[in-house]
């Protein structure tokens, strides 16, 4: 386990590290450059390439669901957390849950305090790490997952809560359908699946193989970047309930799930990782969109990712 551990810290701590620093020297424009290209070239270019290499059985349709189910489990559990809250702070009195008090009146805070337990930056981070903790023929849970989260999670329910939670902003449900159906991961593993039996010049798949190495780096990069420009850590205290749920209560759950399912090995380990990563970048982009609370969930994002250094060994200890 400590070679798997080094294979995924090293990359982790060094490229986010170096994100965090050359933020201070680089135009601010810079990480959204960045994160666009990613979004629209590099993670799709990552799934296509492993969706053409991962082998996909009938036991791997199981991804896609239980990530709705992780997904629905994140939702629950923050919705039963914030009545426990609500229940305690009638009880106690608000003054005596300064921080988590406000999240029971402000209804933009409570959107942030769903989205924060719910979404998981399963695209730019746990593609980053999980395939290396992974045999590659298991690589195609880890792909289906981003791409469920992606769908169901962000564009889906993740949409609806900011909508529901936040400012009215005319979302109708066709630019809902659009949002889904433009969202290049679906398109880029719809095509590298359906490739697979298709030969490519080897130069072609040499380079695709390759991509792989660059797309890593540079999304650890952004990362540390997006890191270095958070503003919302006054407010940490109120997102370390969040981030237990995100981090610990979620994959844990998922854990014990799989394998009541009869899953082993990799395809559990997959599961419970990729339910285990960090507040997705998305809820930022989701609380300008729809006016919630983005102290909450730049905090969440802040301490889920310090929080993964500490959860990786835990899950490959106990599910790997």
């Amino acid at each position: 386990m400590a070679e798997l551990l080094l294979n995924a810290y090293t990359p982790l701590i060094v490229w986010t590290g170096l994100g965090v620093v050359l933020f201070r020297f680089l135009p601010d424009i810079l990480p959204r450059l960045i994160g666009r290209t990613l979004y629209w070239v590099g993670i799709p270019v990552m799934i296509f390439s492993l969706a053409r290499r991962a082998s996909f059985t009938s036991e791997v349709g199981l991804a896609p669901l239980m990530t709705m189910g992780a997904i629905l489990l994140g939702f629950i559990g923050a919705w039963l957390s914030l009545q426990g809250i609500r229940a305690l702070a009638t009880r106690r009195g608000s003054e005596e849950l300064p921080l988590l008090g406000q999240v029971i009146f402000d209804r933009d805070r409570q959107g942030s305090f769903i989205l924060s337990s719910v979404l998981g930056n399963t695209g730019f981070v746990g593609l980053a790490i999980v395939p290396s903790l992974i045999a590659n023929a298991n690589l195609s849970w880890a792909i289906l997952y981003s791409v469920t989260q992606n769908i169901f999670g962000t564009y889906g329910l993740g949409v609806l809560l900011a909508s529901y939670y936040g400012r009215q902003s005319g979302n109708y449900l066709i630019l809902q359908i659009r949002d889904v159906l433009t969202v290049p991961s679906l398109w880029a593993f719809t095509l590298g699946y359906l490739t697979r039996p298709l030969p490519f010049i080897p130069v072609v798949e040499v380079g695709l193989q390759r991509s792989i190495w660059v797309v890593i780096p540079t999304a650890l990069l952004l990362m540390g970047m997006r890191l270095s420009q958070l503003q919302g850590w006054r407010s940490l205290q109120a997102a370390i309930l969040p981030t237990l749920l995100k981090m610990a209560v979620l994959p844990a759950c998922i854990g014990l799930i799989t394998t009541l399912a009869g899953l082993r090995g990799d395809p559990r380990l997959t599961l419970v990782l990729m339910s285990g990563m960090p507040t997705a970048f998305a809820g930022l982009i989701l609380a300008e969109e729809y006016e919630l609370n983005r102290d909450l969930i730049a905090s969440c994002i802040a301490l889920s990712s310090v929080a993964l250094l500490l959860t990786l060994p835990i899950w490959l200890a106990v599910f790997g």
